[in-house]
């Protein structure tokens, strides 16, 4: 078992990531939580209406005015193989939101929530390289980078699951030049 000092496994597959077998799956989301296009369309219509439901009482409880850039919450994995769903928003490089320190934000709060929860493996999509137009490379780049340099206690795998040959290219390319 792997102290809280050692980075995760890292793997990069193509797939579908409301089909992996891992204690947590991190949802691209937009702020309001609700569902949408890409992996959120995804991840809420193979989880069921019940996630639309925990959703909906975040919002009401905890995010009134949204989930804001670069936090991130939990819900249960409700239909899906796994137990939870850690829903991030990402920056919208169409909307101005540039920095990559945003990035980066999602995906160490992503993992901070899935440790948090006891998770010791997540599956995490490409964070804002679909619609919110971040480059593939730039994305896979910070990934990668801040999975091995974020302290998420308890996590041993990380498995980034990629919809398309270019991103799997991407997020292949930015391992190998991280070992």
């Amino acid at each position: 078992m792997m102290n809280g000092n050692s980075s995760p496994r890292i793997e990069v597959v193509r797939g579908d990531i409301t089909t992996q077998q891992v204690d947590a799956i991190v949802n691209a989301a937009n702020s309001g939580l609700f569902g949408g296009g890409g992996v959120d369309g995804a991840i809420h219509r193979a989880a069921g209406p019940g996630l639309l439901l925990e959703c909906r009482e975040v919002r009401h409880n905890t995010w009134p005015e949204g989930l804001p850039v670069g936090h991130a919450v939990a819900t249960g994995g409700h239909d899906l193989p796994a137990r939870w769903v850690v829903h991030t928003v990402g920056p919208n490089r169409h909307a101005g939101q540039t920095d990559p320190a945003l990035l980066e934000s999602s995906f160490r709060a992503s993992l901070e929530t899935a440790a948090g929860l006891g998770a010791r493996s997540v599956a995490v999509p490409a964070i804002s390289a679909g619609i919110y137009g971040w480059d593939a490379d730039e994305v896979a780049r910070i990934a990668i980078s801040t999975v091995r340099t974020t302290t998420a206690p308890g996590v041993e795998l990380v498995r980034f699951v990629l919809f398309s040959d270019r991103l799997l290219e991407a997020f292949q390319r930015a391992l190998e030049a991280s070992r």
